[in-house]
């Protein structure tokens, strides 16, 4: 996927603003949705990629937002986070076994208008690369029980791996 491709899966109105913002990307790998996101947060506005194995390196990009890289299991580690307004997992919460415990675990990390922006397989079939998949059903019923009120389809897209659609969506309270 490009850069192009990806901000168009993740582009929503509601994401950005005037005010600069602090984001974490949880499962950030290439970094590819990293600076995705990147490209719609005002100037000022951090984004720490945290990773076991990130494959991108801390920097400032053009439109002044910083990207700060994490070594670090997001799962079980998030501890180095500061307060954050919203966090990304693109093809990343399919990695967590107990998604309430986790998300449970993150809402205390969550200030002002929290929210989160989830890219992730419309299927429920599991495989090596997709051990705990969350479709957009289920994605919906996780949300919804660890007390958020919106959670929104904002686009779709095929996926170059099967047939399963990727799907991306803007939770908030």
């Amino acid at each position: 996927m490009q850069l192009t491709e990806a901000i168009e899966l993740i582009k929503h109105p509601e994401i950005g603003g005037d005010e600069p913002q602090c984001w974490a990307d949880l499962g950030c790998g290439s970094g590819l949705f990293t600076k995705a996101l990147a490209s719609m947060l005002p100037a000022s506005s951090i984004i720490y990629a945290v990773d076991m194995q990130p494959l991108l390196s801390s920097n400032v990009l053009p439109n002044k937002t910083r990207i700060e890289v994490i070594k670090a299991d997001f799962v079980n580690d998030t501890s180095a986070l500061p307060s954050l307004n919203g966090i990304l997992m693109a093809n990343s919460l399919h990695y967590v076994k107990d998604k309430n415990s986790f998300l449970s675990s993150l809402q205390p990390k969550l200030v002002d208008k929290p929210q989160f922006l989830i890219v992730e397989y419309d299927t429920l079939n599991a495989n090596r690369w997709v051990p705990y998949p969350v479709d957009f059903s289920l994605l919906k019923k996780l949300f919804a029980s660890t007390g958020f009120s919106s959670i929104e389809k904002i686009n779709e897209r095929s996926s170059i791996y099967n047939q399963a659609k990727m799907y991306s969506a803007l939770i908030r309270n």
